[in-house]
């Protein structure tokens, strides 16, 4: 399976970007042991929620699994966010795109194009810290997968 994770707004140089590189190489390394191949970052400036939707739509692979980051979606715990990936994994879902909207939230396009809305709490995140955040859980579902020590609960 190939992960994209798809965000408005780009990382600049610095901690966050740093953080955000340091979780997605740890998920090349031990990604594959748990059939995940690829995780690709796609990044675009800033715009309107409509131009963003488009674009986050359009770099969608055809026929994956979309899943927009929303403060409406559902919450879930560490565990149930890897068993949510494996059963896609084990379903042979060949691309999961992450959308991550920018400052304004997602565009009502891509809300209704999404197989799942997903939500990191009740509390609105800045869009760098969701990717870094989503980076970093993806890392944690990658490593209850294949049973390694990295998760603590």
């Amino acid at each position: 399976m190939k992960l994209h994770i798809l965000a408005i707004g780009r990382l600049k140089t610095g901690p966050e970007k740093e953080l955000a590189e340091d979780y997605l190489g740890r998920i090349t390394v031990l990604g594959r042991k748990a059939g995940i191949s690829k995780v690709n970052v796609v990044e675009a400036i800033e715009s309107n929620r409509d131009q963003e939707a488009q674009w986050l739509l359009a770099k969608s692979p055809v026929g994956g699994f979309r899943i927009a980051l929303d403060e409406h979606g559902t919450s879930l715990a560490s565990e149930a966010f890897a068993q949510f990936l494996r059963k896609k994994i084990d379903a042979g879902m060949a691309d999961i795109s992450f959308c991550i909207g920018g400052p304004d939230g997602h565009g009502a396009e891509l809300l209704a194009a999404a197989d799942y809305k997903l939500c990191f709490g009740a509390m609105t995140w800045p869009h760098r810290l969701v990717r870094i955040m989503l980076a970093e859980q993806i890392y944690r579902a990658v490593t209850l997968m294949v049973n390694h020590p990295y998760h603590r609960p």
